[in-house]
């Protein structure tokens, strides 16, 4: 969502807008896959933190069991009669996506004795969806809530703008569906309004937003108390990225929060602990909650070349240089300058559980990090993990001759490459 929020604004001529594709899983397409420097939560959740701030979200309840359904059903919504029924995945496009037990859609308006039967066919099973891709993600909760009166339906974000060094929000009177579709059709009816961060958001902000939404029955100042809410919210829980799509106006005048998106940055965990305790790591790649918990940079991408390189740039070029070759890399694996013994074991460990991976390229140069620190990593990782794939190492730098001894002692089967470029082609050939 976050990185087509930045399309978006690109598209609708809205300048430098921050690129948030970190804040989010992306399609399986780039290197953005999966990638969590920004936590996302669930939407029962974010509802629930958005309450507190004092924005208007539905009523809802949450379920992790068919057995819970009808308890909740009579304790949270006694008098209704049809109900929203939303599985609870963190991923977009859950009311297009299809179950694998053949279920169509993750979100459903049912009337009152149908809940309990499409949310029992929703727990415990994988929704696929245009995100997700087609491996899909575990539905382990479900958000039951009341059904509202829409009369209409807008767009809503609050997310950072390098271009004015501070937070922007951006509306649009139309909402309900896709950001790039909107920014498509409606490319006027979208604004931008920069927020000063030292200032926070006036009167003057909240007006123009709520201008830019053109409202049809709620009221105008209670209206922009909702976006002093939201930007309050925004502020005081450390977000990177705040997405409302629909922000709707009931029939009873109120604006209401009906779907929301809520990123959070990485570097405030500190502060924000109990946010943080919500973070669902059935939703992650296994590959990526095993990286950090060895306090790894792992990113999982789909290629054939597993790769662990110490440094974030000398990954990137080493990812480059597969591909020039004729490879695809199958992960960014950064081991850092820091890493220990133990670490380089875990990181085999990673790379060798992905079974796309036909071959692994070690390209380290020390700095910082030793060279013979790395390759005793190899030697016992490699009597750990049982390596059925092609290794190619490259060494250099701080002890890079006590290194390359300790793997020509430990008559390991490795090939091994003089530089970069001689290594990535020993890697792609060991493809063949």
């Amino acid at each position: 969502m976050a990185r087509r929020v930045a399309n978006v604004v690109a598209r609708s001529r809205i300048s430098s807008f921050y690129p948030l594709h970190k804040a989010i899983a992306a399609p399986k397409s780039g290197p953005w896959e999966q990638q969590l420097r920004h936590l996302n939560i669930h939407e029962y959740q974010g509802a629930d933190l958005m309450s507190k701030y004092g924005v208007n979200v539905p009523k809802g309840a949450v379920v992790s069991s068919r057995k819970e359904i009808s308890t909740v059903l009579e304790k949270e919504f006694p008098d209704n009669e049809e109900l929203v029924v939303k599985s609870q995945i963190l991923a977009g496009g859950r009311g297009l996506g299809t179950f694998k037990n053949g279920l169509k859609g993750g979100v459903h308006i049912v009337k009152r004795d149908k809940v309990e039967d499409i949310a029992g066919k929703m727990l415990g099973q994988i929704l696929v969806t245009k995100q997700t891709g087609p491996e899909g993600k575990p539905v382990n909760k479900v958000f039951i809530c009341e059904k509202l009166q829409l009369v209409n339906e807008m767009y809503f974000a609050i997310a950072l703008d390098r271009a004015s060094a501070g937070p922007v929000i951006i509306a649009c009177s139309k909402g309900g569906t896709s950001i790039e579709d909107l920014a498509e059709k409606y490319p006027d009816m979208i604004i931008k309004v920069p927020i000063n961060i030292h200032k926070g958001i006036t009167d003057a902000d909240a007006e123009k937003v709520v201008n830019g939404l053109n409202l049809k029955c709620a009221d105008k100042n209670d209206s922009m108390q909702q976006v002093k809410h939201l930007y309050d919210l925004f502020c005081k829980s450390d977000c990177t990225l705040v997405e409302i799509n629909p922000l709707a106006e009931t029939a009873d005048g109120k604006l209401v929060a009906a779907d929301a998106k809520l990123n959070f940055d990485d570097n405030a965990s500190f502060r924000q602990q109990e946010i943080f305790a919500l973070r669902d790591q059935s939703q992650e790649d296994a590959r990526e909650v095993a990286a950090a918990a060895a306090d790894l940079n792992y990113i999982g991408l789909d290629g054939e070349i597993g790769c662990m390189v110490n440094g974030a740039g000398l990954a990137m070029a080493t990812m480059d240089i597969i591909k020039l070759h004729g490879g695809s890399p199958a992960n960014f694996l950064d081991v850092g300058g820091n890493a220990s013994e133990n670490q380089v074991i875990e990181a085999f460990k990673i790379l060798t559980s992905d079974k796309k991976v036909k071959a692994i390229l070690v390209n380290i140069f020390g700095g910082i990090m030793k060279c013979n620190v790395i390759a005793s990593g190899i030697v016992n990782a490699a009597k750990t993990v049982s390596l059925k794939v092609p290794l190619i190492v490259r060494l250099e730098g701080t002890n890079v001759d006590l290194g390359k001894r300790i793997l020509k002692e430990s008559k390991m089967n490795l090939i091994a490459a003089d530089d970069l470029d001689d290594a990535a082609e020993k890697a792609v050939a060991a493809l063949a």
